[in-house]
């Protein structure tokens, strides 16, 4: 918004007590004519933002403001609790700071220091390490996402639609096929498009943490690359196929000595159990609903053991 000349508004959830539609530092920015990216929550709580920060632009460049809202007596909205929101206007002057700051979130989540200055205006500094804040007037924002790798082998019609439900989605994708000409023309910027003449190896050269997910255009490949993933590190490993099928790979994954364990927790047929729906896009549905809640089920689990190792409470 800045690059195109405007002035903009920041609005920032600076803080949440009780029920909030949207958590701590989730943002949107506006234009003078309403427009906006990202939300806030939307609602009655979003409204009152975007109008209060229509009226900081139409002031021009100037103080941070903070409102406070309750957002049952103030809104009538029922979630019960009470936010603070933090509303920064914005132009050209910002723009060099803006733009280190877009580059540095391109590279994943990262934390902010920030303290308001004697201008009125927020100043922050891009934290070396994760912050313990101690000082009363700095506090730590979170920006950026964790991304989640994902090994995507197949780029048939439910490997295409499963890259675009994931497009919008916090995910790095490694895209894998063997045929020329298999991927399409446009191709989202988190996915990344791999012709590897033996798609196998790619696992080799994938960080640990990464999701499998197999759909190749052979079944022969699918238990060679499903038996590799099975016998690697990776938390997640999705089969494409039916029941037939899995009882199938499994008697071949025993013969191979892979641990029972690995193989009950390979997931096939993949998606949700709940969602029969065999056509492409229904299945990229399914397919992005379970590893979505899987990699937030492994995030609360590493949250919650650093915490413990850490003393805090279990």
């Amino acid at each position: 918004m800045i690059s195109a000349g405007d002035v903009a508004a920041l609005v920032t959830v600076h803080r949440v007590q009780g029920s909030a539609p949207r958590e701590t530092d989730a943002r949107m920015a506006a234009r003078a004519d309403g427009s906006l990216s990202g939300t806030i929550g939307g609602g009655a709580l979003e409204w009152d933002a975007l109008r209060e920060a229509r009226r900081l632009i139409a002031a021009g460049r100037g103080p941070a403001v903070t409102i406070e809202r309750i957002l049952g007596p103030d809104l009538g909205q029922c979630c019960g609790g009470r936010v603070s929101l933090l509303i920064e206007t914005f132009d050209r002057r910002d723009l060099p700071e803006l733009t280190a700051f877009a580059n540095r979130e391109r590279g994943g989540a990262f934390e902010m220091l920030c303290r308001r200055g004697s201008d009125g205006r927020i100043h922050r500094t891009i934290a070396p390490g994760p912050s313990a804040v101690s000082e009363p007037d700095v506090w730590c924002e979170h920006h950026g996402m964790a991304h989640t790798p994902v090994l995507l082998f197949g780029a048939g019609h439910v490997g295409r639609a499963i890259v675009l439900a994931l497009a919008p989605l916090p995910f790095d994708i490694a895209w894998i096929d063997s045929r020329e000409g298999a991927f399409p023309t446009h191709i989202p910027a988190n996915a990344t498009p791999i012709l590897a003449p033996n798609p196998v190896s790619e696992l080799s050269r994938a960080v640990a943490d990464a999701f499998a997910l197999i759909m190749t255009h052979e079944h022969a490949l699918d238990l060679v690359i499903t038996a590799a993933a099975l016998q690697g590190p990776f938390p997640f490993v999705g089969l494409i196929g039916s029941d037939t099928k899995r009882a199938r790979f499994e008697r071949r994954f025993r013969e191979l000595g892979i641990p029972k364990e690995r193989i009950e927790a390979l997931h096939c047929p993949i998606g949700l159990p709940t969602i029969h729906g065999k056509q492409p896009a229904i299945i990229a549905a399914s397919v992005a609903a379970q590893i979505l809640a899987e990699s937030e089920r492994l995030t609360k689990a590493a949250a919650h053991h650093h915490s413990t190792r850490a003393g805090g409470s279990p």
